[in-house]
Order: C-alpha cells, then structure tokens, then sequence
C-alpha cells in the first residue's frame, strides 16, 4: 500500500469537503500510516465572543482530520460518513493556529474508531479531544 502524502490528503479535502468546510482554510501538515496532522490557521472570522476559537470551527476541523487520518490508514479516499463524534473542549486558542492530529484506533471493514488531539500551535497542551466513529461506506 502507498503511503499518503500530504499533497494526497490536500487534494481529497479539495474534491471532497463541502465549500464551507474548504473556507475554514485547513491544510494537511503530516501523515501516517494511521494518523494525519491539519492545521486550522487562526482567523477573526472563526473567533467568538471574547477572542477564543470557536468550538464549531474545532469540531469541523476533527471531523475532517478524521476522513484524511481515515484516508490514510485505507490507502486512499472512500466514502465515509460521520457516526458519532464526542469533543471535550479543555482550555481556549486565543490567536493561534490549531493542529489537529486523528489517530485511528480501530480500522474494521464497516466502522473505524478515531482519536483526535487538538493543540494550539507551539504548545503540546491539548486545548480539545474528540472522539469519532465513522462508517465506511465502500
């Protein structure tokens, strides 16, 4: 099986996200053979009241990390869906980017269980964590 590269998992949030979701900016900064790095870069337009990074932006970008992270462990994009995804927000990202980092837990041949770690950029301290369940679909 081919590793994905990063430019593999730039093209599938290209041709597969919706244009909202594709607004949002997120780039694909590492991959594995299960795992994948996005970065959310810091916007105004993604803060809420009070400065913070809001937690739609967060769990959209989980999610998404989630299907690249997916990508990889499978060799490649296949349709997917979203089950179920539990997020815990744990401190606030005040004018920093995000790196969002899925790790697949568990590949079975019609659901996959994934980790996500959020952190702000320069530190290690994990500002959010969900959880996903996806089912794959082919």
């Amino acid at each position: 099986m081919t590793a994905l590269s990063t430019a593999d998992g730039d093209a599938i949030l290209a041709a597969n996200f919706a244009p909202w979701v594709r607004d949002l900016g997120l780039t694909v900064v590492g991959t594995g053979e299960a795992h994948a790095t996005l970065r959310l870069p810091w916007s105004d337009r993604l803060a809420r009241e009070g400065g913070a990074l809001s937690g739609q932006a967060l769990m959209a970008a989980a999610d998404t990390a989630t299907v690249i992270a997916l990508s990889a462990a499978r060799g490649g994009y296949g349709p997917m869906t979203t089950v179920q995804q539990s997020t815990t927000f744990q401190q606030p990202v005040m004018d920093a980017d995000v790196l969002v980092t899925a790790r697949v837990s568990k590949l079975g041949r019609t659901l996959a269980f994934v980790d996500v770690t959020i952190t702000a950029d320069g530190d290690d301290r994990p500002v959010a964590h969900a959880s996903t369940v996806y089912a794959l679909l082919g």
